[in-house]
């Protein structure tokens, strides 16, 4: 049983958010939270994202004004990363602290509600290393002014002006800052992946695409209309001031499609089997126009359907379908809350196994789930990823495929429940809801004990439905 937190992995807390009272949870490969309605499921989740959305806004890394001022007169300067590197414990509680004021906004919720919330992140000491390589240039107006590189195997970044020191009209502030946010790619970049998440809002999101593109278009064009003076980028952050920030970026996804479907992810481009996969468990395709209209092509069928007249499950897997085909890398998260939504069981257990390809191709998956078909499907790759001749028999017969099967120790099961806890310093353990790690063996799976219970009572019920007639 994978009962120790891996030394690769995220370690996350927090504290009064939402339902939750106080909980520990790690970020493995693949991270599954299940557990009955208004346990704080999706708080976790957004929460997460929000991070991982903001790290670089809240993150803070100085440098020396004296170095600045010596870069502007020399032309260059070196700095040893080593020192940052030694302040990076610092430099997460400080941010964590600073994310935890931003919750209001990531939720669009009233402050009251985070009034006692903690957020906060902790990473194993053999994580924070930096990248080996990076290259980069900066600049203003066109025109590239200084270029942040660091070599491999070498401890020191160097930054050169590529303008004469006289042209450099940037305040000295604005440049440390600018070096400040290289540094923070430099060493936590590989850390924190980029997050992709479909919420479970996202069903509208597809049905109301062209009316939210016509709202924004009808804004702009009364925001040049206005002559006093206004400021832009506050009142387009109006748009959607009422939605959770993972709400507003489904919004945003799939206002981008016609510029997304320019694109093709690593997968379309390596592994399009994956992309045949998907298509099987919606049925058909997904298009999408020169005119940036939305279709749903069923397999073998010449017709075209808009969204609000295809099924719910096409829509539902809309944000991941284009994700997957146009934007998915290596190492990014992709989250997703309740992936069964409309879903029949027979593609609910195709999504569990499409997850786990995708972990194994290099992608985290975090799903917050109430579907036991899924959590079987994923014991049935577990159970079967092991060297015995009967279970390669069965997976083959099966039709299972090798880049299916999940290995232990990439996942981590977190059950939304009552326990007793010890909260602050108080003195005696109180009931309050949690996030408690599951087992999971390989060769029975994950111990879901929020379905089991339930599965368990149907059964007894429906025996004695069957047997207990005899009276």
């Amino acid at each position: 049983k994978n009962d120790l937190w891996e030394s690769n992995a995220m370690k996350i807390s927090i504290k009064k958010l939402g339902a939750i009272k106080q909980a520990e949870f790690t970020l493995n490969d693949l991270t599954i939270i299940c557990g009955n309605n208004n346990t704080g499921k999706t708080y976790a989740t957004y929460a997460v994202f929000g991070f991982l959305y903001f790290w670089r806004d809240v993150f803070t890394i100085k440098v020396k004004d004296e170095d600045v001022r010596q870069l502007l007169s020399e032309g260059s300067i070196d700095l040893d990363i080593q020192p940052f590197i030694n302040n990076t414990r610092q430099t997460l509680k400080k941010g964590c602290a600073e994310y935890t004021e931003q919750l209001p906004h990531v939720f669009a919720s009233s402050e009251k509600h985070f009034i006692d919330s903690e957020f906060a992140v902790d990473l194993d000491k053999s994580d924070i290393q930096p990248i080996p390589v990076f290259e980069r240039t900066m600049g203003a107006a066109k025109t590239q002014l200084f270029s942040i590189s660091k070599k491999a195997d070498s401890p020191v970044v160097s930054i050169s002006l590529l303008v004469e020191k006289e042209n450099v009209r940037i305040p000295e502030n604005v440049i440390s800052r600018i070096i400040g946010d290289a540094l923070k790619e430099i060493i936590f970049g590989h850390i924190f992946p980029q997050p992709f998440i479909a919420s479970a809002e996202r069903t509208g999101a597809a049905i109301f695409r062209k009316e939210l593109n016509f709202a924004r278009n009808r804004l702009l064009e009364e925001m040049s209309s206005i002559e006093k003076d206004i400021n832009p980028f506050e009142l387009l952050t109006k748009v959607y001031s009422d939605y959770a920030l993972p709400v507003k970026t489904n919004v945003d996804f799939t206002r981008q499609l016609e510029d997304l479907v320019k694109k093709e992810s690593f997968i379309a481009e390596q592994y399009p089997d994956v992309l045949n996969d998907f298509a099987d468990i919606i049925g058909g395709e997904y298009l999408v126009t020169k005119n940036d209209e939305l279709y749903y092509v069923p397999k073998g069928k010449r017709i075209k359907l808009t969204m609000d007249e295809s099924s719910s499950a096409v829509r539902s897997l809309l944000d991941i379908g284009f994700y997957l085909r146009h934007v998915a890398k290596p190492g990014d998260l992709l989250m997703i809350d309740e992936p069964e939504l409309n879903l029949h069981p027979e593609n609910q257990r195709r999504v569990a196994r499409l997850f786990s390809r995708l972990v194994n191709l290099g992608i985290k998956v975090f799903i917050t789930t109430h579907s036991d078909y899924i959590i079987k499907e994923l014991n049935t790759l577990i159970m079967l990823n092991q060297d015995k001749p009967y279970l390669k028999k069965i997976a083959e017969k099966e039709g299972y495929k090798q880049d299916e099967l999940l290995s232990v120790d990439k996942i981590r099961v977190y059950i939304a429940e009552e326990k007793l806890l010890k909260l602050d310093d108080a003195k005696r353990r109180r009931k309050g809801l949690t996030l408690v790690p599951a087992n999971i063996d390989p060769e029975l799976g994950i111990e879901a004990r929020s379905f089991d219970k339930t599965i368990d009572n149907m059964n007894r019920i429906q025996e004695e439905i069957v047997w207990g007639g005899d009276e």
